[in-house]
């Protein structure tokens, strides 16, 4: 039985990382997808808030297990008998970023392999910064996420004392 982890902060999910996180499904017997509790950024959600929207995202593929972690990625990743790091790649930037990452993980534990899977086409453009900023400044955002999260971001945005929340379209597919 093969076990592959997803892992990431995922501030806030977007249709990249539910793509990557779906097809990693079909080619693992197991995917835990991963929020990482204390990236060095600063966070829109907390923890469990992230962990939430994760697991409305992929409540219907039973075997994607939703969780946080900290510490090493590879030290939560030999605790939980994984053998595959999936990481997504949009564009030649992240190839960079993850080529490093891929590296340092083999060295600090050679047994575990990353695989990359390449966004969709259509998802290629999201990341979750351009995403919050889109959000904060009224852009629409509907394309990038699913409502659950966009109505998260809203709630948030309010929360935070900026009126923008109420600037973030809330447009159906139909229109």
């Amino acid at each position: 039985m093969t076990i592959a982890l997803y892992p990431g902060s995922f501030d806030p999910i977007h249709y990249g990382h539910i793509d990557i996180a779906r097809r990693a499904a079909k080619l693992f017997d197991t995917l835990i997808w991963a929020a990482f509790d204390r990236p060095l950024k600063n966070l829109m959600f907390n923890t469990d808030e992230r962990l939430a929207l994760m697991r409305e995202a992929v409540q219907d593929i039973p075997n994607i297990e939703v969780v946080s972690y900290g510490g090493l990625t590879v030290e939560y990743a030999r605790k939980r008998g994984v053998q595959v790091m999936v990481r997504g790649l949009r564009v030649t930037y992240d190839f960079e970023i993850e080529y490093q990452t891929a590296l340092t993980n083999r060295q600090l534990a050679e047994d575990i392999d990353t695989v990359c899977l390449m966004t969709s086409l259509k998802y290629a453009f999201v990341s979750s910064s351009i995403l919050k900023e889109v959000a904060f400044n009224g852009g629409m955002i509907i394309h990038m996420v699913p409502p659950f999260v966009e109505n998260a971001l809203r709630t948030r945005l309010a929360q935070l004392g900026e009126d923008r929340g109420d600037k973030i379209k809330m447009v159906s597919l139909q229109e």
